[in-house]
């Protein structure tokens, strides 16, 4: 990479708490409920990283995901990118996933896709919120691109020019 994802001093934070919610690395300790609160959700969260993106398949499987979680925490200590899983503030209940990745468009430092599991939706806006608070305040990114939510998948693919 020719410019770093984030600078060398810049030390990502491993948990962060607000009002409603707390994220911490998604790794595989939280596999089974990431697990559960992503087949919960599954037929929407199809299209959630680009509308060419099936995951999470039908058929996915818990060892599936305990493999994609493994990768997650690897990226997240190389500092290539940044999961994390969203929990409640009781910790008791996975809500959802955050995903903190280098932009593949030089108009922005990084592009960021979450999702919140179908039966707590109602949490979405909060989430979108609190995660575009937590970057531009506690993060050194000054344009983040959240595709899909805040520009068009066709925009995003203009903005990539891949047409």
């Amino acid at each position: 990479m020719p410019n770093p994802f984030i600078p060398e001093s810049f030390e990502p934070p491993k948990l962060f708490d607000s009002e409603c919610f707390h994220f911490r690395v998604l790794e595989e300790a939280v596999a089974e409920l990431d697990f559960e609160a992503v087949m919960s959700s599954q037929k929407r969260l199809q299209g959630i990283f680009g509308p060419e993106f099936d995951w999470p398949k039908t058929d996915m499987t818990l060892e599936e995901n305990k493999k994609s979680l493994k990768v997650h925490k690897q990226e997240f200590e190389t500092r290539e990118a940044f999961a994390y899983s969203v929990f409640t503030n009781s910790k008791e209940k996975c809500l959802g996933s955050v995903y903190i990745d280098p932009s593949q468009s030089q108009n922005y430092d990084c592009e960021v896709y979450l999702w919140v599991r179908d039966d707590s939706i109602t949490l979405d806006k909060a989430l979108y919120q609190t995660v575009l608070s937590w970057l531009q305040n506690e993060w050194p990114f000054s344009k983040i691109a959240f595709p899909g939510r805040c520009i068009s998948w066709e925009d995003w693919a203009n903005e990539l020019k891949v047409v």
